[in-house]
Formats: C-alpha cells, structure tokens, sequence
C-alpha cells in the first residue's frame, strides 16, 4: 500500500507544471552493496564440480557462407521497440534506420551489385575470412551534448517560466538514464548474436587452424567488451576463454595502433581538419530542422529549442532506445526530418572520416598494410603508418596463417578503412552538398558504420581448390564492388583475383602519404572535393 502512495504523488500526469528532478541525471548500480559475499560460493559449485553432465559429443562444424540459400538477413531490432516518427504511426519507414553511424547494423541489399549474394558463388570454395568489426551499440561519449540537454533542461525546470505541453509534456518529468561510453546490453547481445552468426557462416575455416586463434581489439572498456561478447558467441559461453587469445591493444595518445589510428594522426584531431564535418553537418541543420523548431518550441515555455538542442533530441531518441529499448524522443520528428537527421551524419563523416577528409585514407593505410601482410604471408617491414612495429613484427601477435581474422574497432576507423581500400563506389555520387540531400547517394553512414558494423573480406577459390584465387568484401552482407582498385575488373559476383587486389594494394598503398596528410600544416580546400580521403598533389 505504500508504495502505491508514492507511486501516486508523483507528478506522472502533471504534464504541463515541471517537477524539481525533469532533467536530472539517475544512476542506478548493479549488483548492489554487500551482495558479492564470497562466503556463499561453496553452496553453489559450477558444472565441472557438480558433473552429471550427460553425452557431450560434438558435430561437424557449419558452413552456411557457402551452403545456405537463402541467406539470413539481419532485418530487427529485437529485444529494443521499433520506434516510430511523428507523421507516420503504421508506415513502414523504419526510424532506426536513419540514425547514421548510430543505427543498429541491419543487412544492406546492394552497394550496385543487386545480383550479388554474401553465400559463396556456386562452384567456388572459402578458404579464409578477415572481420572487421565495430562495437556494438554503447551510451554517448562523455561530455557529449546530450547530458548537456538534459543540465540545461534540469536548470530550466527550476525556474518558473518552465511549461511542458503538447508532445513534450513528458520533458516535465523526464531524467536522464544514460550512461557514458559502456555498451547497453542491446550492444552486448548484438556482439554475441554476431559471433554465433559467424560461426554458423565461416565455423568450417576452424578445421584449418593447427593452434589457438588470435583476435584483436582496443584497450577501451567497449571495445574489450564487445570482443569478448563476440567470441563467447563464436565459440561458447564456457570455454571462449581458453578457446583463442584475445589480443588487447593499448588505444590511447601516441600508441600507435591501426584499430585506433587517430591516436597517432595529429592532423585528424583539430578542429579546422579532423573534425570539418562537424561544420558541414550543422549548416545542413540549420536547414532540415526549421520545421521542427517551429512546430516544437510553442510546447516548451523556459526553454530555447535551438537548432543544436533538437539534433541532441534526435540523437537522444537513438541513444535511449538502444540503451532503454524506448524513447519518447522518437515521434516528435516527421520521416522527412529523419531523413535529414540520416543525412546529418552522412555529411559528418563524409568531411570528417570518410572520402571527403585529408586524413582518411592516411588513418586507414595501417589496417591494408595488415591486410596485404596476411593475404600475402609476408611480415611487414615498413613501419611508415599506425602499424604497431611491436606487436605486428612478432608471429604471435601478429600471426600470418589464420583461416579467420577478426579485429574489433570503430565507427571511424570502419569509414577511414574502406576509403583507404579504395571503395570508390562509396563515393560514386561525389563530395556531398549541405543544401539538400542528393538523390541516389551513394554515401549513407548507417549502410557503412553502424553499431556492431561488418567489414568481411571473402577469400575464395574459383573453382574450388585449396589454393586462393580471388577476393571479395561484404559491407553489413552488401557486395561491395572493387572496381575502384587498379587490376579489378567488374564482376557480378564483386570477385577481384587475389593477384590483381594484392597488386593493386601495393599501388594503392603507394599512393598514400601518411606523413603529410597526418602531420603536415596545410588548411582544408575550399571548396573540398577530395573524394579518395587524401590531401590533393
């Protein structure tokens, strides 16, 4: 009975008078105080002590990659509420996909090759596989505008003048719940579904293992958790840990790392450089968000919805739903201001980390000088980018004959990799205007970088033998065309020659200056037209 008296006193309903908390931050800690006693383990042994563990025999290992037609989309969000927008209840517009690097990884259909399958064309056999993957969905980075929001609507909701109604009644009693950097566990079970997905796709390639296999990842909290995540999925709850070696790679200033190469690129850390999409993405918020500001800012009194403040809300809608599972934030914005918001960040990373960006292809150089090495067999001998000369000179941690490779990184460092790969259909359609949105891009940061984003890389003989003949890479399970790297002819299938794509790495590779593009004192080109992420000669 009491706590239905409490439950009652809170102002839930009182819509349009603020409560003293609308705004403030909770926290909540799990397990709680004093609930880790060891003193109790002894009264719950784990499986190995208690046995009776019944038949355990294992099959064989699964290779859907190249037996399963159809092959399995990623298509929902489950467990997390589909949200919708606020002009389109029962449509079949899908908000989560218009959130840029912040939406959840869903399967792209086609990056130009629509007859294209991620199985293994028929006739052709898989002899090994290199992931690149991002973590999964995580809480904004610390300090970021939408803790900021809410101090600025907590400071607000103090002052008399603060009134909420409408669509935004709900800001009255509103706090804030969001955590900062961590993965939400909608993050973690992405990670883990990836790793039994890949097992089911790419298991068989274990069979060629002759010792434990190294995976690799960052030293930041996410990035270790999503590995870790991964793997238990890839291999199993209870033996990941001794099933492979997670190699942890430290990501901080001046280590150089190629899963974290902004750390060692001065140049993609300022402000007039590294972050010149920033500018570019607000001019176009100035434009596609008017609407809204004029539709929205009748319902708030005490508070300035500036252009800035409802990308926050945007972002806040992404944010809380794949940390909480829901957002109110979500339908206070038509499709059409989704799709602004999609194109938000599009222009961000096109001018900050992708084709559009000096430093791009200088940050993702280190990741192909890996990628030839395994490919090729061949250590690397060169030390002139992010590569780590410690850890990519020994053969244990930088082994050259896995049948699968997987590297955990970042959004941006997914879009700095693929542009220094020289993905050129990526970038088909040409640097991006910030007065509308073209039609047909060919750029969309949501098909590139979401949460938990897949960068596959297919190696494959044609016709099938133990002896690789070709190469091809799957973006979130789209083909990706390889046309734009010299020697690659165009295939239906996305298929390169390993010859031709090792050879036109090197070209590519050689084309790339890193000390320049990375350390040198130049200013942005006005206009920027630069499409393959390197300062123009």
């Amino acid at each position: 009975m009491l706590a239905t008296v409490l439950l009652l006193a809170l102002p839930f309903c009182a819509a349009e008078s603020a409560s003293s908390y609308a705004g403030s931050t909770v926290v909540d800690s799990y397990p709680p105080p004093g609930a880790t006693n060891t003193t109790v383990d002894a009264y719950f042994p784990d499986a190995s002590q208690v046995g009776y563990a019944g038949p355990t025999p294992t099959g064989a290992e699964p290779a859907a990659i190249v037996t399963a037609i159809p092959f399995s989309k990623v298509e929902n969000i489950f467990p997390l509420s589909r949200p919708n927008s606020a002009d389109g209840a029962d449509s079949t517009f899908n908000v989560t996909r218009h959130w840029g690097n912040l939406s959840p990884m869903y399967s792209v259909e086609s990056f130009g090759l629509p007859d294209a399958s991620p199985v293994i064309p028929e006739g052709c056999g898989l002899n090994a596989m290199h992931l690149l993957m991002r973590h999964g969905a995580r809480y904004p980075t610390s300090g970021s505008g939408l803790s900021q929001f809410a101090s600025d609507i907590h400071a607000a909701a103090l002052n008399e003048g603060f009134n909420a109604t409408g669509d935004l009644k709900f800001l009255a009693t509103w706090t804030y719940k969001l955590g900062a950097e961590i993965l939400t566990p909608f993050g973690r079970e992405s990670l883990f579904s990836n790793g039994v997905a890949f097992r089911y796709r790419y298991g068989q390639l274990l069979n060629g293992f002759t010792d434990l296999p190294v995976f690799r990842t960052t030293s930041e909290d996410r990035m270790v958790d999503s590995a870790l995540n991964f793997a238990a999925g890839f291999f199993d709850v209870r033996t990941y840990e001794t099933d492979y070696h997670q190699e942890i790679i430290i990501e901080e200033n001046n280590f150089n790392n190629t899963l974290a190469p902004y750390d060692v690129c001065p140049n993609a850390n300022s402000e007039d450089i590294g972050y010149f999409g920033d500018a570019q993405a607000s001019t176009w918020a100035n434009i596609y968000l008017k609407d809204a500001q004029r539709r929205l800012q009748p319902m708030l009194q005490g508070f300035n919805l500036t252009i800035s403040r409802l990308v926050y809300m945007q972002q806040m809608c992404a944010y809380e739903t794949v940390a909480l599972g829901y957002s109110k934030f979500c339908d206070l914005f038509t499709e059409e201001e989704w799709e602004g918001f999609e194109y938000y960040n599009d222009l961000d990373f096109w001018y900050s980390c992708g084709p559009g960006n000096p430093t791009s292809a200088a940050q993702g150089l280190g990741y192909v000088q890996e990628l030839v090495s395994r490919l090729t067999h061949t250590p690397i001998n060169v030390w002139n980018s992010s590569t780590n000369s410690t850890l990519d000179s020994s053969n244990i941690t930088f082994p050259l004959n896995q049948p699968i490779y997987v590297d955990a990184t970042h959004d941006v460092v997914i879009s700095n990799i693929v542009t220094a790969l020289n993905f050129t259909s990526l970038a088909a359609t040409g640097p991006l205007p910030t007065d509308h949105i073209p039609p047909h891009r060919s750029y969309v940061s949501s098909q590139i970088a979401p949460f938990a984003s897949q960068l596959v890389a297919q190696v494959i003989s044609c016709p099938a033998s133990e002896e690789p003949t070709h190469i091809r890479f799957l973006l979130n399970d789209g083909v990706v065309p390889l046309t734009g790297i010299h020697g690659c002819t165009e295939d239906s299938n996305g298929l390169c020659t390993l010859a031709s794509f090792i050879s036109g790495m090197h070209e590519r590779i050689g084309e790339i200056n890193y000390a320049h593009d990375c350390f040198a004192n130049y200013t942005m080109p006005n206009p920027d037209n630069i499409i393959d992420g390197r300062y123009p000669s």
